[in-house]
């Protein structure tokens, strides 16, 4: 993305391309009232730039389509500029003719994220909350949009900045000791600075420690079924997707490809794979079906391995089992509704004595509510509950956060040992740096377009 233009008007498609009811084309900038007057034709004769901000009035764009045109005037406005929005219809020449006549006016094709980088450059938010912008369109679960709008309200900069007021407000301290040693002030021997160091080292470490738990709601968990033939891999796949996603019949081998699809359990997204069945190769086709089974098990977060009731534990079990070994993994015993007495609890509890197992009957639908909270349970390791505070979800802020922390352990250091204030302040400031990265202050232009390239180009 070229570098920052604030002086001119910007505009692109705001909704998907394709066919459908509506379709909005955005522009931004100095001259978007002044474009919106030469090609929108009202009802009443008024034009655009006389219409008071937030209000949706309805003409023509030329002769091209009838049009609901919204002005939100500077500063009130998504980008803290002018802002028109035409509502077209959602046809692909419709869209693509009111955007060509806009361009044809005046207005530049916006680049990706340009409207949101506008935002955060015009002061309206900060850099996690431009972040959460994408978080919030790419959430694929409840979960995951609850911790994107979270951060999109500003629960990660209220902490951060409240980080940073306190950091600054020690650092003028520590400077003014510095600068003005014949005051003779001892604010590096004051316990009440100490314990200031030690209230903001928790709060970094609790944002740091929930970084693990916010992957998870971003990015998702891969849980691999795997288990020997006919055990019932794919009727599990479909009964956790509540739909006929993998083809089920009761011959061995019928499924011969990995297949993956997201399921969410209680806002988590879970992608889950169901694999080819791991046993003896009969055939090439086969050999490499299985080869690919224990790729998607190495690569796993957790593993659902399941096992036959109505059978005895075979060879085909036991090289499975040997496979997933140290593996986090989930032990599910199915078919209990027709088996139970060829496999006995105290071979499986011998077999899986560190594993949590879950018995279940697929075909009778017993026990699955159950076996939704194992995996649940599996996921947290029955330590997390997603509440109402602050969680970091970006790798980029999980690698600046772990640096301030490093620099605010030495500081604390220092002044437990009564160093010199000038060698304090030096971690100080780079902690109240790395920090300051995070919400956008003093950030470089390419950190600045790695995040908004991934945008899509009308946000």
């Amino acid at each position: 993305m070229r570098e920052h233009y604030l002086d001119d008007t910007i505009a692109a498609p705001a909704t998907a391309a394709g066919v459908g009811p509506i379709g909005i084309v955005r522009i931004s900038g100095p001259d978007a009232l002044r474009i919106a007057d030469s090609i929108f034709v009202s009802k009443d004769g008024k034009k655009p730039s006389s219409y008071e901000t937030y209000t949706v009035h309805y003409g023509h764009i030329q002769d091209i389509d009838e049009v609901l045109l919204t002005v939100m005037r500077s500063p009130k406005s998504y980008t803290k500029e002018d802002v028109v929005e035409i509502n077209c219809h959602g046809g692909i020449q419709a869209v693509k003719k009111v955007f060509d006549l806009v361009i044809k006016y005046g207005a530049r094709v916006a680049q990706p994220g340009e409207f949101t980088k506008r935002a955060f450059l015009n002061g309206r938010i900060d850099l996690t909350q431009a972040e959460a912008v994408l978080d919030v369109i790419k959430a694929r679960t409840e979960g995951s949009l609850k911790a994107a709008v979270g951060q999109l309200e500003g629960s990660l900069y209220k902490d951060i900045s409240g980080m940073l007021d306190s950091l600054t407000s020690i650092a003028s301290s520590i400077e003014a000791s510095i600068d003005f040693p014949e005051e003779d002030m001892d604010i590096i021997k004051e316990d009440a600075l100490g314990a200031k160091i030690e209230i903001i080292l928790d709060k970094m470490k609790n944002l740091i420690d929930s970084f693990s738990e916010g992957m998870i709601l971003r990015e998702g968990v891969l849980a691999v079924i795997c288990g020997k033939p006919n055990v019932g891999k794919s009727s599990l796949m479909n009964l956790l997707l509540k739909r006929d996603r993998v083809i089920v019949a009761p011959i061995p081998g019928t499924t011969r490809d990995a297949v993956e699809e997201m399921i969410s359990l209680n806002g988590v997204p879970i992608r889950l794979v169901d694999t080819a069945g791991i046993g003896e190769a009969n055939d090439v086709l086969y050999k490499e079906s299985a080869l690919k089974s224990k790729r998607y098990i190495e690569k796993a977060d957790m593993v659902l391995l399941m096992i036959d009731a109505s059978t005895k534990i075979n060879e085909e079990d036991l090289e499975i089992i040997r496979l997933v070994e140290g593996r986090k993994k989930l032990v599910i015993v199915n078919k209990i509704d027709i088996g139970g007495k060829d496999i006995s609890q105290k071979s499986l509890h011998s077999l899986f004595k560190d594993n949590a197992i879950v018995e279940i009957s697929i075909e009778k639908k017993k026990n699955i509510e159950l076996l939704e909270k194992s995996i649940l349970d599996m996921v947290w390791s029955g330590k997390y509950a997603q509440g109402e505070g602050a969680i970091l979800t970006n790798a980029r802020h999980k690698e600046l956060l772990d640096k301030a922390f490093d620099s605010m352990l030495s500081v604390s250091n220092a002044v437990k040992d009564a160093m010199h204030p000038e060698l304090i302040a030096v971690d100080l400031k780079e902690a109240i740096f790395n920090l300051g990265l995070i919400v956008g202050r003093s950030v470089s232009d390419d950190v600045l377009n790695k995040i908004f390239e991934n945008f899509c180009i009308g946000k």
